[in-house]
């Protein structure tokens, strides 16, 4: 129903639009108390299912990744369509409107997105207002810098939302791989990662013994655009600053081989969706691999479809995260990768019977 219906509506506007009202929609249909039907429509109960993955433990693999709910203002609705986890944010420390107006493109000949978003988000206080509320659902909190922060002065701005979320959140994401905040991605680079990742498990430490608790995973996402010298310097950087995992991948400035025309494919930004699939899965691959698997992996990048997930997993994923697949091919992709991952259990101990 959602691609043969729902989404031809949807596609007829502008993205950024269609993507507020969803968020509309949603809200309502939660108010009419769709919430259950949802639930039982698109969510998987099942033991086998879950996942203990950095000291948590997760309901099932598939994760709703960052972006799609940036002001943490609708989690608990959207763990309703069978998410495992819900990552929040990009947020930064103070508010900031992004980049102008339009930087939502869809390019439907390719099942891709491109966005130039900018780090759009009401701040990080707003969002830590909003995850006061009982989660039903395990949370991330992905965190950045503001655009007009230099770059020598960005470790400030991931200590300032750590300190705000930690009481708020599952587990952290460091962003430095947007394409879309100038310079940022100049902070992959194993000397300045390496001395802001450090800051920050110092920061880790002291506010889990302020709040007494456990520290809080701390997960860095990178781009999929990193050589292989540049991912071995990522496994070397995990290892000394002691983190708890790595995300790969971001989205790609990379503009091979797509079929849209060149008016959006050459727009400037980050390009999500089935484009984006091989080139993640091989990242994560590589890192698995050269790592001889020392740290959890959770893949996002071009996933639409249960082989698209299984794919990532075989590679090396311990888990997998949705966006532009999640609003291609709808929440029924949810349910079809948790089943996915049943029938390869099923099948497994199938093979170790025999």
């Amino acid at each position: 129903m959602y691609k043969s219906l729902i989404r031809p509506i949807l596609f007829l506007f502008e993205a950024e639009l269609i993507h507020s009202l969803s968020f509309i929609l949603i809200r309502i249909s939660m108010k009419l108390g769709l919430g259950s039907v949802f639930s039982k429509r698109f969510g998987m109960n099942d033991p086998r299912l879950e996942r203990e993955v950095f000291g948590l433990k997760f309901p099932n693999p598939v994760g709703l990744a960052a972006g799609f709910d940036k002001d943490a203002k609708l989690y608990n609705e959207l763990s309703h369509f069978g998410f495992g986890f819900i990552e929040i944010g990009t947020v930064t420390p103070k508010p900031q409107k992004g980049n102008p107006k339009q930087r939502l493109f869809r390019l439907k000949a390719d099942q891709a997105i491109i966005n130039r978003m900018g780090f759009n988000n009401e701040g990080v206080y707003a969002a830590a207002e909003r995850l006061r509320k009982d989660h039903k659902v395990l949370i991330g909190g992905n965190i950045g810098k503001n655009k007009i922060t230099a770059n020598e002065d960005a470790v400030r701005d991931y200590l300032v939302c750590m300190d705000v979320l930690f009481p708020f959140v599952d587990y952290f994401v460091v962003n430095v791989s947007s394409p879309n905040t100038p310079g940022l991605r100049e902070l992959q680079q194993k000397r300045p990662l390496t001395l802001m990742l450090n800051e920050l498990q110092r920061s880790n430490l002291k506010l889990s013994q302020d709040h007494s608790t456990f520290k809080k995973p701390i997960l860095l996402k990178i781009a999929p655009d990193l050589n292989e010298n540049e991912l071995l310097d990522i496994i070397s950087i995990v290892e000394k600053t002691g983190i708890d995992g790595v995300i790969a991948t971001n989205t790609t400035i990379d503009r091979a081989n797509l079929k849209s025309s060149f008016m959006l494919a050459e727009q400037q930004g980050g390009l999500s969706g089935k484009p984006l699939k091989d080139k993640s899965t091989e990242v994560i691959r590589f890192l698995a691999k050269k790592s001889n698997n020392a740290f959890p992996i959770i893949g996002v990048g071009g996933i639409h479809s249960a082989a698209d997930a299984i794919e990532k997993l075989n590679a090396g994923a311990s888990l997998v995260q949705l966006w532009t697949g999640f609003v291609y091919e709808g929440p029924s992709l949810v349910r079809q990768i948790n089943e996915a991952v049943l029938a390869k259990i099923s099948e497994s101990q199938r093979q170790a019977e025999k």
